[in-house]
């Protein structure tokens, strides 16, 4: 009574068997579709052995590290001798500089050596041209023209620095120094008085 519920697509005689076909035609699309290939080959790409290893760097690590390998027993042999012995000294260096043009060098340095002898010597024969007597003698006469513009006494408003004068204005200074010390003494005592 199963083919009476089965209700197929296209008009047949004989419900049962449509059944049947359909089924049988179905099983074989899901076959299919299992064993079904993929147009787009998604697999992972073909490895090729001499792109992986490499042999040609492996060849070049191995030769530098042989040769660092040579280098550092060479450099353990020279420590461990150094260590056992004194050692020995090997800075010496035998090497004589060569120049092509050392002669016209030298030359031309006792040229210059000559030339700042002569130099030298019209230095010190030379006569100045400037008289120091007649700069102490201006000197003096701008101290005299200060003293007489001046507000007060060279000496008060400057005791740092000496002031060269003649024996002339000294002894004048002097005199005019005791007039005003009496003077002012004078003052003073008549003040007291007037007190």
């Amino acid at each position: 009574m199963q083919h009476l519920l089965y209700q197929p697509l296209l008009l047949n005689g004989n419900k049962y068997l449509q059944q049947k076909w359909d089924k049988a035609s179905y099983e074989m699309h899901l076959r299919k579709v299992k064993s079904a290939k993929p147009t787009i080959d998604t697999t992972a790409p073909k490895t090729y052995r001499h792109l992986d290893l490499k042999m040609k760097k492996q060849k070049f690590q191995e030769q530098s590290m042989s040769k660092i390998q040579r280098e550092n027993n060479m450099l353990l042999e020279k420590i461990s001798h150094i260590m056992s012995t004194t050692g020995r000294i090997d800075n010496r260096n035998d090497y004589e500089n060569k120049s092509l043009c050392r002669e016209m060098q030298q030359q031309e340095l006792l040229r210059i050596t000559k030339d700042n002898q002569l130099i030298l010597l019209r230095l010190t024969q030379c006569q100045p041209h400037y008289s120091i007597k007649d700069w102490h003698e201006d000197w003096l006469k701008t101290i005299k023209l200060m003293e007489s513009i001046a507000r007060y006494p060279r000496r008060v408003r400057d005791n740092a620095r000496p002031v060269m004068k003649s024996s002339n204005t000294e002894t004048e200074e002097k005199d005019s120094l005791h007039a005003e010390q009496s003077s002012h003494s004078s003052i003073t005592h008549n003040g007291k008085r007037g007190v």
